[in-house]
Formats: structure tokens, C-alpha cells, sequence
């Protein structure tokens, strides 16, 4: 349970730089709140030669895990050390925990801001938002772990650049509302997955937002996104997102809406653009691990959200062009089909033979002429042509 000392970080840099190694890395429980930044803060002018570089237990764990379940490792020794790393790690004897703790802040913060007296300023609101920060990012690894591929945390580039401010607009957001957030982006699905905590109703949201199709009619719509649903928990919520309009919109269990697609559309004029996905449950209480924590009611809602509704959504596209019924023309005073007008354009030499009757229509007053007949040293004779 140690945490990396700020003076020993900067001891290790200075002694790198003198002896020209490339980057100091540490390893140790912390998460990064932001990814790619150290969680400990040294003077950058340490930082000019040396690279300082840290990776958590659980981002080991999970990294291990996802080189097996691709079975990455060819050389079967190797493939085995791996095993045995990872049997290693998951022992309680290793003390290699995974994230378990909200923090000594975590209960005087949820009591507050259910009073409604949390202040945004206080160290205790940003130990508290820097800790969720580490459960999302967390919850991604879990979430790896099961399907074999890394799953990020979502931050725009002004996130990544400052951590300091964006910690500060989270602090201020939960003392006003009482709700913090974060998103997780897993590989070839159709949206993130958003993570939103109310700390005043003691709830846990897992949502996710699906263009709807530009195309058919609104019931249409409704009924292509709960074919993707059967499977999905019968107390998700659903919402349709309409182009300007200024209110949310009602949102209904997805039981109704199964026996009752039509609810969903409220307005037969309305431009619906896309559908919001959510499912709720309590939040747990206690600041650890286990059952009733704070740390499981969000792993295991981000688990059962992904695997039983997200991985079974697929964006809509639109249907290929199809083939439009083919138009007659005139081509030598008969009227052809423009399919078969082509062909004799490029086979002037085909005969009628080769034009079925319903291709063919004759004016009342065009007729064929008569065939010419083959002379002996005629080898190209073509009865039945038209002149």
C-alpha cells in the first residue's frame, strides 16, 4: 500500500541523468488520474534528459492478461512464465491489490454532499474526484481484462494538457449537483460508455448514445434500435433525442417499450437524431471493496451495462443502392430495353434470336423486313436479324 515519495522520485532522476540512462519508472498501486501523467509531481527540470514513466499493478495485471486471453506469447516457456506471472499477481499473498479504496475523504464528502455543504475548494473534494478519476480508469481495466483489448478512459486534449484545472471544474460540479463523471471508450463500439455518480439520490448511471438511422419512418427507428436489444435488462432506460428541441425528452423501460414501440415517439413530426441507453442501480456506501462498496456498484454496473446492451449494438447504415427497372429506348425503330439496347451497342452483330419477346415490342406501324437469304459463301449468315 505504499505510495511513491515525491523526494526519493527526484533522487532516482538525478542519479539516472548522471549515469545517462533514457527513464525512471515506478510501479506501484496509484492510478494516474489523467493517462500518460505521473501521479506524482516533480520539478520539470529534472525531466529535460530523463523520461519519468509509471505503471500501476493493476495496468500490469491487465496488460498480462490481454497478451494470454490473445495468446500473444508464441514460445511456450515464455507463454507459461506468463501464466505463472499472472497466477503470481491474482494471489492476496503477492500484494499486488487492484484499486479497493475511495480514500479517508470518501465518507465526510458523501455526507456533505448530501447536506449539501460540500465545497469545492476543500482538499477533501479533490482527493475525492481524483480518486473516482482512478475508479474509472480502473473500471476500464476490469473491463479489458474480460474482452482482451485495452479500454481507455475519454478525455479531449485540453483535459490532457491540464489536469490541475480539470480537477478543479470536477470539484466545483460535485459540490453544486453533487454528481462527478467519467467515460470509457472500448474498441469498435458505437459510442463511449459515460459513468455518471449522483451522490445526493445514491445512484450509479451507465448510459450510451447510438445515432438513430437517417432514414424511414420514427417507428422504423424504434423498432430497427429494440431488435438490437432482446437480451439487454428489461429496466434499461431509453430515450429518443430529437433535432431542436430543447427538453430531454421522456425516457421508458425497455418491458414497455417491447410491448409498445410507439410510446417512444411523442411528436409524429419530430427529426429524431439518436437514442440514449441507460441503466441504473444504487451506489454502495462503504469506501472499500466488497460487497456494499462504493468501488464494486460501479465495476459491476460498467460490467453488466457493456456485456449484456453496448456489445450488441451496431451502427446503422444505409441500404445499398439497388438496381432501378430498366427503361425502354429506340434503337433502330424498336423499342428496347435499355439493358438490351446496350448489349447490341456492343454486339452489333447479335441477332433476334438473342432478344426475348418480352424485351421486344413492335410498333403498330414498324415491321421487320424480310430475312435475306444466306448465299453459299456467306459464313457470318444471321437468320431471324432485323435490317
Amino acid at each position: 500500500h505504499n505510495r511513491l515519495d515525491p523526494l526519493q522520485v527526484a533522487t532516482y532522476l538525478d542519479i539516472a541523468r548522471q549515469e545517462g540512462y533514457d527513464a525512471v519508472i515506478t510501479i506501484s498501486h496509484e492510478i494516474p488520474t489523467t493517462p500518460g501523467v505521473h501521479p506524482v509531481t516533480v520539478d520539470k527540470r529534472k525531466l529535460r534528459k530523463v523520461s519519468l514513466q509509471h505503471l500501476s499493478w493493476g495496468q500490469i495485471h491487465t496488460e498480462a492478461l490481454i497478451e494470454q486471453s490473445n495468446k500473444s506469447v508464441s514460445d511456450e516457456d515464455q507463454a507459461w512464465i506468463l501464466s505463472e506471472f499472472i497466477r503470481y499477481l491474482e494471489s492476496a499473498k503477492s500484494g499486488a491489490l487492484d484499486f479497493d479504496d475511495m480514500g479517508p475523504s470518501w465518507v465526510a464528502v458523501r455526507e456533505s454532499s448530501a447536506r449539501q455543504t460540500l465545497r469545492a475548494g476543500d482538499q477533501e473534494t479533490l482527493d475525492v474526484v481524483a480518486r473516482f478519476d482512478q475508479l474509472v480508469a480502473f473500471a476500464g481495466m476490469a473491463l479489458a481484462r474480460r474482452v482482451g483489448v485495452h479500454v481507455q478512459p475519454c478525455l479531449s486534449r485540453k483535459d490532457l494538457a491540464d489536469q490541475a484545472t480539470r480537477l478543479q471544474v470536477k470539484a466545483a460540479l460535485l459540490a453544486k449537483t453533487g454528481q462527478t463523471s467519467g467515460s470509457l471508450q472500448v474498441p469498435n463500439t458505437v459510442a463511449p460508455l459515460n459513468i455518471v455518480v449522483d451522490l445526493r439520490a445514491n445512484r450509479v448511471d451507465c448510459s450510451a448514445t447510438i445515432d438513430a438511422p437517417t432514414e424511414g419512418r420514427l417507428s422504423t427507428k424504434v423498432s430497427w434500435l429494440i431488435r438490437q436489444l432482446q437480451g439487454a435488462p428489461a429496466n434499461l432506460q431509453i430515450r429518443a433525442n430529437a433535432a431542436r428541441s430543447r427538453d430531454a425528452g421522456v425516457s421508458y423501460a425497455l418491458c414497455e417499450l417491447m410491448a409498445t414501440p410507439k410510446a417512444l415517439v411523442e411528436d409524429a413530426r419530430a427529426d429524431i437524431r439518436s437514442f440514449t441507453l441507460t441503466l441504473s442501480q444504487s451506489a454502495g456506501t462503504k469506501r472499500g471493496q466488497g460487497r456494499g462498496s462504493f468501488v464494486n456498484s460501479v465495476i459491476s454496473l460498467v460490467d453488466t451495462f457493456y456485456a449484456e446492451t453496448v456489445q450488441n449494438l451496431k451502427a446503422w447504415t444505409p441500404p445499398p443502392p439497388k438496381v432501378k427497372p430498366s427503361q425502354p429506348v429506340i434503337v433502330d425503330g424498336k423499342r428496347l430495353l435499355s439493358a438490351d439496347a446496350t448489349s447490341r451497342s456492343a454486339h452489333p452483330d447479335a441477332t433476334v434470336a438473342e432478344i426475348t419477346s418480352n424485351q421486344v415490342e413492335h410498333d403498330d406501324d414498324l415491321e421487320p423486313t424480310a430475312t435475306p437469304e444466306p448465299t453459299p459463301d456467306s459464313d457470318a449468315a444471321q437468320p431471324g436479324a432485323f435490317s
